[in-house]
């Protein structure tokens, strides 16, 4: 099963956000977490494809079928919003056991599917409970093991993880990245946790505005970012403005000797580099003296701000002791193009 939408658009109204021109392919067994600001589109394009919302233009294909006026039911899609939309008139495991009974599953049938999928959301004990008798994040779990239930064809996720504390949020990242390989399913995750899209997307998509900027893998979005807006949205970034000079990059904190080859001489760019890629040594071109402005300790590292001339850089280092010299390795400094 695939997941494939072709210059999709959509507007709520003059002003009123939506999406514009995005396509994306998902392929099967492929998960892609969709990630940006509030507002950006990213609920609205899932709603799009999971027939909830009508596109003003564009197409979607669920395993290369269109679904131009296919209701929601008829798309086979297994859907978690945050509001976890339960019946609140139905047991925990009568509630999971529902889309096996609009697929006409024998009753007894039914309820052992969906207790061995309580079971696996760490429920086993709260198949009789009612919603209101659940935790926010127990409620969410149902959710997702309702979703989960019928094997769907692919798997469409808004928030699902947000209400669950940080041992259940990783029990069941795995439960349904294991539940998605197993069964080839394409999924599409929207979310605001960045660490959880890097830490278990097979690609990354980024929206800005309802815009689709760059679909990467998490290895490559953080690297190489497209844009200026990627580079700061994704992770910590440090960014300064620059011209191409040779083999340097001329910026506000000196002459930053880099890979320019692909940058014209006087070519306005902008140098990223990661917090994380500082040494503590003084070695090679790319020195900096200064002072710490600020100290934040967070266990295995502390975040600086320190203080040089022309700006402040934002530095990560496991280093206890005194800090006065840091060094950027050239190969550390990614260019991006100035829009």
């Amino acid at each position: 099963m695939s997941i494939a939408v072709e210059t999709l658009s959509y507007r709520y109204g003059p002003g009123a956000g939506g999406i514009d021109g995005i396509s994306l392919t998902i392929g099967p067994g492929e998960f892609c977490a969709v990630i940006g600001p509030s507002g950006c589109g990213k609920s609205t394009l899932l709603k799009l494809i999971a027939g909830f919302l009508e596109p003003a233009s564009g197409t979607i294909h669920l395993a290369g079928e269109p679904m131009a006026g296919r209701p929601p039911r008829a798309r086979d899609l297994g859907v978690v919003f945050q509001n976890y939309a339960l019946f609140p008139h139905m047991s925990a495991i009568d509630n999971v056991a529902y889309p096996l009974k609009l697929r006409g599953t024998a009753k007894a049938e039914r309820r052992r599917l969906a207790g061995e999928a309580l079971e696996r959301a760490g429920l086993g004990g709260f198949g009789a409970r009612l919603p209101a008798a659940l935790s926010g994040g127990q409620q969410q779990r149902v959710a997702l093991a309702r979703a989960l239930v019928f094997k769907p064809r692919a798997l469409l996720l808004d928030e699902p993880l947000s209400a669950l504390d940080a041992a259940h949020r990783a029990a069941m990242r795995d439960e349904i990245r294991a539940v998605q390989r197993a069964n080839n399913i394409a999924t599409l995750h929207v979310t605001h946790d960045q660490e959880e899209a890097l830490s278990i997307a097979d690609k990354v998509a980024v929206l800005r505005d309802g815009r689709l900027l760059q679909v990467a893998t998490p290895a490559e979005l953080y690297d190489r970012p497209a844009d200026r807006f990627v580079a700061g949205f994704v992770g910590a970034a440090n960014l300064f403005d620059g011209i191409v000079r040779g083999d340097r990059v001329e910026t506000a904190i000196g002459l930053l000797a880099c890979d320019t080859r692909n940058h014209a001489d006087g070519a306005r760019v902008t140098a990223c580099f990661r917090p994380e890629a500082f040494k503590r040594e003084a070695l090679g071109p790319n020195q900096f003296a200064g002072e710490v402005a600020r100290d934040r300790f967070l266990g295995s590292m502390r975040r600086l701000d320190f203080a040089v001339p022309g700006g402040t850089l934002l530095a990560e280092t496991a280093w206890r002791g005194e800090v006065a010299v840091l060094s950027l390795p050239p190969e550390a400094i990614r260019l991006i193009p100035s829009a």
